[in-house]
């Protein structure tokens, strides 16, 4: 696995070097957009702090905008064209909305600016000219597999309880839910939307909004359905801190499996804490700094970015973090996970 991250290091700074753009305009003419789905989710901080850092090492004036919470929709339409009528020369987007924002974002294009889709793929992912992003139906995969190897023989007759992000069904949420399933060897029907399958072990889905609060609700609404859920896969981190909390609430946090998606800091520390069991770990202070990278590029220089070889966007990189390996699924430690971690 160290190598397998070594190698992923090593293709990212390779990619780095690619992006630096090797004209030099006049930096101070260059402006770019970043636009998150909220700006408190520590994921969207580090995001804002990593583009913060490249646009000013590479002397772009950045704007950051973003969504008052997860889903809202308008706010960042408005900021795609607050940031044309600004003349940017790009835009990074975290799109709460994959397949509506899609008419806003072919306005910017038209009008000249690089759109890039930073964690979520537009639906469908060419509508923007580039995406980075974790491979998020392999985050959901690996969670998956090792919270089926966890159980065992038990997991035959598990009982999983599916918190999603929203009812919108944003491609991140997709993937990662539609991983998740089919790393615990469930059919997942029509991959491009998940809530279709007939799986009886899956009690439902409920929506979370990506925080604390939804992720609480949400897994109060699947006890109501049945208490003995003892398997939870959660979108996000905070969603899964939600989800424990509901579950203390009845005395069953000790016996049901948690697992997420981030690898942030306090996510990484719920694992050593016995709050969430394994959890995929990405990288979006990554994500948006090559984002920067590659809008200098193509003001420089006119050149747009290239997707990972064999794949329509570029891989930024994705570690399960556990410390209850199992045979069969690559892992890295808690200790390792926290040297990685970011919020």
């Amino acid at each position: 696995m160290k190598k397998t991250l070594l190698a992923a290091c090593a293709g990212a700074l390779a990619a780095t070097a690619a992006f630096t753009g090797t004209a030099s305009a006049d930096n101070h003419a260059i402006s770019a957009c970043l636009i998150t789905k909220t700006d408190t989710n520590p994921f969207f901080v580090k995001m804002r702090e990593g583009a913060t850092a490249k646009a000013e090492e590479l002397g772009i004036d950045l704007k950051s905008f973003a969504g008052k919470i997860d889903g809202d929709h308008e706010t960042q339409v408005q900021a795609i064209e607050t940031c044309i009528a600004d003349g940017a020369k790009g835009i990074l987007i975290t799109a709460s909305d994959t397949s509506s924002i899609v008419s806003s974002v072919q306005q910017a294009r038209d009008a000249g600016l690089l759109v890039i889709a930073l964690d979520t793929p537009l639906d469908p992912i060419d509508a923007a000219d580039a995406t980075f992003a974790t491979d998020n139906f392999l985050a959901g995969e690996l969670i998956g597999k090792w919270a089926a190897a966890t159980l065992g023989d038990a997991a035959a007759d598990a009982k999983i309880g599916m918190l999603d992000l929203a009812v919108s069904q944003p491609t991140v949420g997709v993937l990662r839910d539609q991983g998740f399933l089919t790393g615990f060897g469930i059919d997942v029907k029509d991959p491009g939307k998940w809530g279709d399958e007939d799986d009886p072990r899956i009690v439902g889905n409920d929506v979370t909004a990506g925080n604390e609060e939804g992720g609480r609700r949400a897994m109060e609404n699947l006890l109501a359905k049945d208490p003995m859920i003892n398997v939870v896969y959660t979108i996000n981190e905070p969603a899964a801190a939600g989800a424990y909390e509901a579950l203390r609430a009845i005395g069953r946090e000790n016996d049901v499996l948690i697992v997420s998606v981030d690898g942030g800091c306090p996510g990484v520390q719920n694992i050593a804490d016995g709050v969430i069991g394994a959890t995929s770990q990405q990288y979006p202070l990554l994500m948006a700094s090559l984002g920067i990278e590659a809008i200098k590029k193509w003001a420089d220089e006119g050149v747009k970015p290239e997707p990972t070889e064999g794949k329509d966007f570029f891989d930024t990189g994705v570690a399960l973090v556990t410390d209850a390996p199992v045979d069969g699924v690559e892992s890295i430690s808690v200790e390792e996970g926290t040297n990685l971690c970011w919020g």
